[in-house]
């Protein structure tokens, strides 16, 4: 199953995102909050980034949900970690363009049906033209 890492300058919001996605999926889902940096104050930091990549995989892939252009930086430093660290050869992972809280919620859709890594991460950026609004 595809796994997730929800990326957020904020350790507060990468949870309740985390927790709001997790909802909408079963419980075999690996869904990862990686918020914040290490010592509780707002940021991102690749090598935890890197941690949650590695605890989210099972084998078919990890989708990266980011919020901001920093986090997204620091999560493509991440990916670079891995692909000079041989114990991860293989391990594929994509960020998603996508609003980080509803694209989390329907990347998790989308993992627990077990779709592949592209399905999940076509699904996150679906979220991109939701109407929230009827019209």
């Amino acid at each position: 199953m595809v796994g997730i890492v929800i990326v957020s300058h904020s350790r507060l919001a990468a949870e309740g995102i985390r927790e709001l996605a997790a909802q909408m999926a079963g419980p075999e889902l690996r869904l990862i909050a990686c918020g914040g940096l290490e010592d509780g104050s707002i940021g991102t930091d690749a090598m935890r980034i890197r941690d949650a990549i590695i605890s989210a995989d099972s084998g078919d892939g990890v989708c990266a949900m980011v919020d901001l252009g920093s986090g997204i930086m620091s999560t493509e430093t991440a990916m670079e970690l891995l692909e000079f660290d041989e114990d991860y050869e293989g391990l594929r992972v994509q960020i998603a363009d996508a609003p980080v809280l509803e694209g989390s919620v329907s990347a998790a859709v989308s993992a627990s049906a077990g779709d592949s890594l592209e399905e999940v991460v076509a699904a996150a950026e679906e979220a991109r033209g939701m109407c929230k609004l009827s019209q």
